[in-house]
């Protein structure tokens, strides 16, 4: 392995053989810093609650050791929750960067342009019909949320991407087209919430907020499995992202399939958003922060997918520590205290492409 000599800084082309790659110090660094904090987090979020176990111990009962009873707080109890909420954080920090970086905006996430409120309003469906049919009933917790937040998060981007074709894509429409979209699929929201019987509508209203609480690990499995197979599709794809960002005319010269490509990265996006949408209820503003905050610190000119998944999961983590213990004996939905982050970042967002817009 031997490096050469490249014109471009911040990164170091390396050559095994016939294999050639590019090395990015910069971006590393960001990795192994976005990890020593979510696992400082991870450890925090841990050991908070009615019987407090301190950080060290927590590592130690993590690595194999600590007492029987902190093991079973820890492996049992609160582990699952925090594992829940950084693979849910994970999730839609890819799906975020995937598409920001197909739309070339950066107002184009999962919560922004209608496809989180797609799998919300099936999975509400399904809560609320699963009261009224008792046959689903127990479907509806199992298979049946899931299953119906991953098909409405594919049929709404289906919808959108239909919609704001014209000969290709344009982000600023899509980003327009998926505002609309997302309204409608709010209001049939509310609709369903009127309609639902008491107990229904109060458990959709739970979920709906975004919430971390009583996660197990039965929460854990279903996100962690579509972790495991679809980021390392969105990572083999990623270099068709780069190509994309020049738009149709230049990445077909570039010898792209243009419309097979951004299906692929597309599915995979909404996939990540229904799968985490369906683990933990939609929490709002993960997808579109954590892609724009792992840009800057790597210096890329798109969102790194890597970045955005460990920033992700870093910032859904701290965010459900500050919801379980910033009130005192009042625990908040994560999605809450995402929200009330991530909203002042989306003004500053669209006050900047107002500002590029008059430029």
């Amino acid at each position: 392995m031997r490096p050469a000599p490249d014109p471009v800084p911040g990164r170091v082309p390396v050559r095994v053989g016939r294999v050639s790659g590019v090395w990015r110090p910069r971006s590393v660094a960001v990795l192994l810093a976005g990890c020593a904090v979510l696992v400082l987090a991870m450890a925090v979020n841990i050991g908070r609650g009615e019987f407090p176990i301190s950080i060290g111990e927590v590592l130690a009962v993590l690595t194999g050791g600590g007492e029987a009873s902190q093991q079973f707080i820890v492996l049992e109890l609160r582990l699952p929750r925090s594992l829940t909420g950084a693979l849910v954080g994970a999730a839609l920090g890819v799906s975020g960067a995937i598409l920001q970086a197909i739309a070339r905006n950066p107002l184009a996430s999962p919560d922004i342009i209608g496809i989180t409120a797609g799998a919300g309003a099936a999975a509400v469906t399904v809560i609320v019909l699963g009261g009224s049919f008792g046959a689903i009933g127990g479907l509806g917790s199992a298979v049946g949320l899931p299953l119906a937040a991953l098909l409405g998060g594919l049929l709404t981007a289906g919808a959108i991407y239909g919609l704001a074709w014209r000969k290709g894509i344009q982000g600023f429409r899509l980003v327009l087209v998926g505002i609309g979209i997302n309204a409608i699929l709010f209001a049939t929201i509310n609709w369903l919430l009127v309609v639902a019987q008491v107990y229904e509508a109060a458990r959709a209203q739970v979920w709906l907020n975004g919430s971390l609480n009583a996660r197990g690990w039965e929460h854990v499995v279903p996100v962690g499995i579509a972790l495991a197979v679809l980021v390392p599709a969105a990572l083999v794809l990623a270099h068709l992202l780069g190509g994309l960002q020049f738009g149709d005319d230049t990445a077909q010269g570039l010898g792209i399939r243009v419309d097979a490509g951004r299906t692929a990265l597309l599915l995979v996006a909404v996939g990540l958003a229904a799968v985490a949408t369906a683990s933990a209820g939609p929490i709002a503003f993960v997808a579109l922060v954590a892609p724009q905050i792992a840009q800057r610190l790597v210096g890329a000119a798109r969102p790194p997918i890597a970045a955005s998944l460990v920033l992700g999961a870093a910032l859904t983590v701290v965010a459900d520590l500050i919801a379980r213990t910033a009130f005192g004996g009042t625990e908040l939905p994560v999605g809450v205290v995402t929200a009330v982050l991530g909203a002042p970042y989306l003004l500053y967002l669209l006050a900047r492409q107002g500002r590029e817009a008059r430029a």
